[in-house]
Parts: structure tokens; C-alpha cells; sequence
């Protein structure tokens, strides 16, 4: 298992792949698998009034293939946060560690760029994900909401971590 920045330059078509082989996520997230945007959107996509420039993009590979994926963006929802906008695994891989190696690389990362909080947003609905979180120490911020953007009404919830 190796953990390593990815770019869209080298690594968009592996993206596209890993997300094709964990759409059960956005199955449940949006009701649909992802669109042949959603790789490009993965090197895109952040938070309000985050730093693309200083926005890293992690890259879990087990056996030489892109297994895992991570987002953290910097500056939301305030100037020394971290916010992880997305951290997910290939289904077969779910359960055996790897959410716990790539968070520890995730916050190790945070704390280079002098983050003092690691934020992240998590659906209700995912329970799995939920109990990770909570396990691994984060909180709820009180901050919750209900996303219909998708049809689905999700609620949403903060979580933070002391870094």
C-alpha cells in the first residue's frame, strides 16, 4: 500500500476508473452513478473560499491500482481549517485499515499546511462512515443540514478534529 498526491495530468483516466468501481457511494449520496465529469470534478471541486493552489489530492494504491481517494482543501470554514471534502475506498477494500492509513496521511498533511482543525461533512445516511468518524475522534460541530440537491433529502453533519 502506498499513499501519493495525484494529478489530473497523470492520473485522471485512474480517477475515472476508481470512481467507476465505488459508485455505491453516489448511489446513495445522489442516486446516480458518476458522470464522466466527476474525475475532473474530483481536481476541481472544493469548498467555499478554499485555495485551489493549496487544495492536495491523495491517492491510495494497493497492488499498484488506485483503491482510495482523498480530498483536502484549506481555508474553510475558516482560515487555519482543513476540510476533507471527500475520503472513499473501493468497496472490497472497505474495512481492513486503509480509511485509518489515509487519514493519518490526511491530517499529517493538514498539520504541514499549519491547520489547527480538520473538517468534514458526512451523510446521515452513511452509518459506516459516521461510526469511522466518531472512532476516529471527530465531533459534531453542531452545524447540520438538509440537502435535497439530488431529490434525496440528506442530512448532512459537521464533524471536526483538533489537529
Amino acid at each position: 500500500m502506498t499513499i501519493r498526491l495525484l494529478t489530473p495530468d497523470q492520473d485522471l483516466p485512474a480517477v475515472a476508473a476508481f470512481l467507476a468501481g465505488a459508485a455505491d457511494y453516489w448511489l446513495m449520496a445522489e442516486g446516480a452513478a458518476p458522470g464522466p465529469k466527476a474525475a475532473q470534478e474530483y481536481f476541481t471541486d472544493g469548498p467555499p473560499g478554499h485555495d485551489p493552489a493549496r487544495q492536495r489530492h491523495l491517492g491510495l494504491f494497493v497492488d499498484g491500482r488506485l483503491s482510495g481517494l482523498a480530498e483536502l482543501s484549506f481555508g474553510f470554514p475558516d482560515a487555519k481549517a482543513a476540510y476533507l471534502g471527500l475520503m472513499i475506498f473501493l468497496p472490497h477494500l472497505r474495512g481492513q485499515g486503509h480509511g485509518r492509513a489515509m487519514l493519518a496521511e490526511v491530517e499529517r498533511t493538514a498539520r504541514l499546511e499549519a491547520a489547527t482543525h480538520l473538517y468534514l461533512a458526512v451523510l446521515e445516511a452513511n452509518t459506516r462512515g459516521l461510526a469511522f468518524w466518531t472512532r476516529e475522534g471527530f465531533t459534531p460541530t453542531g452545524l447540520s443540514r438538509v440537502d435535497n440537491d439530488h431529490g434525496l433529502n440528506h442530512v448532512i453533519h459537521r464533524l471536526v478534529k483538533a489537529l
